[in-house]
């Protein structure tokens, strides 16, 4: 079900601070905390004297001590101190966790620390850029297998039924998708030209008439998905054109990360990005709270197939065309998780 040799997002940097926060990733229970130079921690969140979750207990410089018995437990995961006792067992210590703030995110490494690679952190360099503004979220808890989220962003024609009078148009479901392979994934690319633009990206870039928009989503195994949806003037966009050209142009970026907690819940991580409209009060209304109202509509849609999916486990379901890359994409991630099954077992 999951690939643990990969870094997921197990929180929101601003979520992370000297008070312990308790998160739940792949079944097991994660207490982060930042240290006094700022960096983060992630260990086990039990006590291996009485298992009370650590959460439960204070930092304590850069440590915590156990809210039962006061244990204290460095960064690594080994307990330093036991009040009364001079004596430390070798074996009082609980499991510690790689990880790396990034982003304005932070990851954690669910497997081998051994295989612990920065450089394999998903790249997003508008989350930092100065010529970007970054609207991120506080991570939702959803009722669903992670997946389904991937599976919901690698579709864009669901924006017609489920976001009609937002982000959505009829125009989505009218032009193929182009599926290329990409590093560690693939991409997801339609050019939908001449058409009427979405209500929301017609407030947001002020159109008039009709707009080429290029839908480009790009999945990284096991869950990083990026939404690309610019917009230019009809007539100005295309495989072929030069897009610096038109006239007036918006580009923005939707970012879904979820991180599994169990099989059937995750963690939805998303933020949206803009190169334009920065000191705009109403844009920054749009990306703010507009579209986060979009995604709730998204969360309905998916808590509820879950439910029908736990309900009847062995029913196939129906592909159509435009599910080339969400199939593509699970077999990816299937190919991954066998692989590393694979040597594990040797």
């Amino acid at each position: 079900m999951f690939l643990r040799n990969a870094w997921y997002i197990v929180a929101v940097d601003d979520e992370v601070s000297t008070k312990p926060l308790s998160r739940k990733i792949m079944g097991e229970d994660i207490v982060l905390w930042r240290k006094s130079d700022g960096s983060v921690a992630a260990i086990e969140d039990r006590c291996c004297h009485r298992h009370l979750p650590l959460s439960m207990g204070t930092v304590s410089g850069d440590n915590i001590r156990c809210g039962y018995h006061g244990y204290l437990f460095d960064g690594a995961g080994s307990v330093i101190e036991i009040p009364g006792q001079a004596h430390i067992p070798e074996k009082a210590r609980v499991k510690s966790y790689p990880v790396i703030e990034r982003w304005q995110w932070v990851w954690v490494w669910m497997g081998d620390p051994a295989q612990a690679d920065s450089a394999k952190i998903p790249a997003a360099f508008w989350a930092d850029h100065p010529q970007w503004k970054l609207s991120k979220n506080l991570p939702v808890r959803l009722k669903c297998n992670y997946h389904l989220i991937c599976d919901n962003v690698l579709d864009v024609t669901h924006l017609t039924y489920v976001h009609p009078t937002t982000i959505g148009a009829m125009s989505l479901v009218e032009f193929e998708p182009v599926v290329k392979e990409a590093e560690n994934g693939l991409r997801v690319e339609r050019w939908i030209t001449d058409r009427p633009p979405s209500p929301a990206y017609k407030a947001a870039g002020g159109f008039t008439g009709n707009v080429d928009r290029f839908a480009c989503i790009e999945y990284r195994v096991p869950n990083f998905c990026v939404n690309y949806s610019n917009h230019y003037e009809a007539g100005y966009g295309g495989w072929d054109k030069d897009l610096s050209r038109s006239p007036r142009k918006i580009e923005v970026i939707a970012l879904s990360v979820p991180t599994p907690e169990t099989e059937t819940t995750c963690h939805y991580f998303f933020a949206f990005a803009r190169n334009f409209g920065f000191d705009d009060p109403a844009i920054e209304d749009l990306f703010s709270r507009g579209m986060v109202k979009v995604f709730e509509e998204d969360f309905a849609i998916l808590e509820a197939q879950q439910a029908r999916m736990s309900g009847y486990p062995d029913v196939n379901q129906v592909d159509s065309r435009n599910d080339v890359g969400v199939v593509r994409a699970r077999r990816m991630l299937q190919k991954r998780i066998e692989e590393e099954r694979k040597s594990l077992a040797k």
